[in-house]
């Protein structure tokens, strides 16, 4: 892991933490959650499973620490570890058969309804949720769906195209 690897996931995750923060808890407590976006970034752009495993856990944090959803904090760091971890193995088997930037999108849609099933179910066992199951996933996963998605094809094609053009990026 070198340091430009570094800085670059720090930068998407500074990101993320921003978006993560800004955006308001509506559906009991729970928001879209648009610091996956900067983590899927992370993990497509710079594709190493210790990068994986360390974006996905200061990411969890950070949620964690930022979260407006009662009893969050342990849910949001067990979803967002397992989350990259999954979606980082998915990537390193998709990658050699689709171009980045279509496996980008995918596993961009993917990796949020896994993220959020994962968020809910450990919520669900360790503190309880405040509002039925469905409603929750209604209200913020299927936004942050759609949200996650529709940035990922505008964000990734530039951030790709400048980390390439610094000799950071992994991905072809």
């Amino acid at each position: 892991m070198n340091t430009k690897s570094l800085v670059t996931l720090s930068l998407l995750v500074g990101i993320g933490a921003v978006l993560h923060t800004v955006v308001p808890g509506f559906a009991f407590g729970m928001k879209p959650d648009l610091m996956l976006l900067m983590m899927f970034l992370g993990i497509f752009l710079l594709p190493d499973l210790k990068n994986a495993l360390l974006i996905g856990a200061v990411t969890g944090i950070i949620s964690g620490l930022t979260t407006t959803f009662p009893g969050g904090q342990i849910p949001n760091i067990i979803d967002k570890i397992l989350t990259a971890l999954i979606i980082y193995a998915i990537y390193a088997l998709v990658k050699k058969f689709v171009k980045p930037a279509v496996a980008s999108l995918f596993l961009t849609l993917i990796g949020t309804l896994l993220s959020g099933t994962i968020f809910l179910t450990s919520a669900y066992l360790l503190v309880g949720l405040p509002g039925p199951f469905l409603t929750l996933a209604a209200g913020a996963i299927l936004p942050a769906l759609v949200i996650n998605t529709v940035m990922m094809v505008i964000i990734y094609p530039i951030a790709a195209n400048i980390l390439r053009r610094t000799n950071v990026a992994i991905t072809s």
